[in-house]
């Protein structure tokens, strides 16, 4: 310990985002700037799908959609809005190979919502699965690895396989979220019903967009006999 600390003396770490030297011993080595720029989701926003809303005053409570339809999940949050810093760590970690910045995304999350995840009582960890193809091209499942670092900091299995993606679908990016839903339908199936059947189940991906996605997940999780679904993401779309 007092030689990498030496070593950090000497040789700061840089920061992920602007290379500038990290030299407050921040473990997710992002500087003090880019730290500043991180736009953070808080109160007011809905208990449901965690959307923010743009009054800055009032107490969280469901949103229009909430109110008026039924979510297969019993709540999603995200720490991030996808802007400045956070989308250029999750676009170059996603699809530019940079898998090393799972862990300050992972760090992030994990810090700012370990209350909820304890007030929640989760069992398991599952990921969003990537469809055989999309595996192949990318080389990893960004999802599986946010999700073994969030484990690790939250002491919680991660069923790896539970869920697979049985069809192709086209890339979500462009579509409205009718199109999304639409294109996302039945492309999940739970792989291993045991594993999830009776238990609080956590959903984890990189980004919460429209919701399509984990929607059509934790659908299928609640028919295999999962309790509570749950979602985490990074990032929220604004």
């Amino acid at each position: 310990m007092l030689l990498r600390a030496f070593f950090e003396v000497i040789f700061p770490p840089l920061c992920h985002v602007c290379r500038s030297p990290v030299t407050d011993g921040a473990e997710i080595h992002l500087c003090a700037s880019c730290r500043d720029q991180l736009v953070p989701i808080g109160s007011p926003l809905c208990t449901v799908c965690g959307e923010p809303f743009a009054t800055e005053g009032g107490i969280d409570h469901r949103c229009g959609t909430c109110l008026t339809s039924r979510r297969p999940f019993d709540a999603a949050r995200s720490p991030l809005v996808l802007a400045g810093p956070a989308q250029e760590l999750i676009h170059r970690f996603k699809y530019g190979g940079k898998v090393h910045l799972r862990r300050p995304l992972a760090l992030l999350t994990a810090r700012e919502l370990a209350p909820l995840a304890r007030e929640w009582g989760v069992e398991l960890l599952v990921p969003v699965p990537l469809h055989a193809r999309r595996l192949r091209e990318r080389g990893f499942n960004q999802a599986v690895l946010l999700g073994e670092s969030l484990g690790r900091a939250w002491r919680l299995p991660l069923a790896r396989r539970a869920l697979r993606r049985v069809r192709w679908t086209e890339p979500q990016a462009g579509l409205s979220a009718a199109e999304r839903a639409e294109n996302i339908r039945g492309a999940f199936a739970v792989a291993e019903p045991a594993r999830v059947a009776g238990r609080r189940v956590l959903l984890v991906d990189d980004v919460y967009t429209t919701g399509s996605t984990v929607t059509e997940c934790a659908r299928e999780l609640k028919r295999a006999g999962a309790t509570a679904v749950f979602v985490v993401t990074v990032a929220r779309a604004p």
